[in-house]
């Protein structure tokens, strides 16, 4: 019987994201201790109507995080779309493997495999509840790299 490749990289990659993500910043900055950050940040666009936009640098990537209220009849998961994009130079990377993290405001985390989309990675989750969501990502590279960030979600 073979071995699939995929499977040892998708577990790499799980391992990794349970065990790097519950202790870094959601806000996928790299601070220096002394205020200052690594990472930068684009406009945030928070509508009442649920959505939710904002792109980070990540690693030379711009990485757009992006949440909205599902469609009716066609929850993937859950309430809400946490939908990612990643991008190099202005163009699409979708040669990547991610997982996402949520955790909750009461402390409880899920951790969910994106699926691709198009140019965008998704993961669906309840986030219907009031309060602030720290919504993560790893993903991993073509390259071997692995890069990590996040968000929060939620008032």
């Amino acid at each position: 019987m073979k071995r699939n490749p995929y499977v040892a990289l998708v577990a790499g990659v799980i391992m990794a994201f349970a065990w790097a993500l519950p202790s870094a910043q959601a806000s996928g900055s790299h601070g220096d201790g002394h205020g200052h950050s690594h990472s930068h940040e684009a406009a945030m666009a928070s509508r009442e109507d649920g959505m939710f936009l904002v792109k980070k640098e990540i690693d030379g990537y711009t990485v757009s995080f992006h949440v909205m209220p599902a469609q009716p009849g066609k929850a993937m998961g859950g309430s809400h779309d946490f939908m990612i994009k990643v991008e190099k130079g202005g163009r699409a990377i979708t040669d990547l493997a991610m997982n996402t993290k949520v955790i909750h405001p009461g402390g409880q985390a899920e951790v969910k495999r994106a699926m691709k989309m198009g140019d965008w990675f998704m993961a669906g989750y309840d986030l219907g509840h009031p309060g602030r969501h720290q919504m993560m990502i790893l993903f991993k590279t073509g390259d071997g790299g692995k890069h990590k960030g996040g968000v929060y979600y939620g008032k």
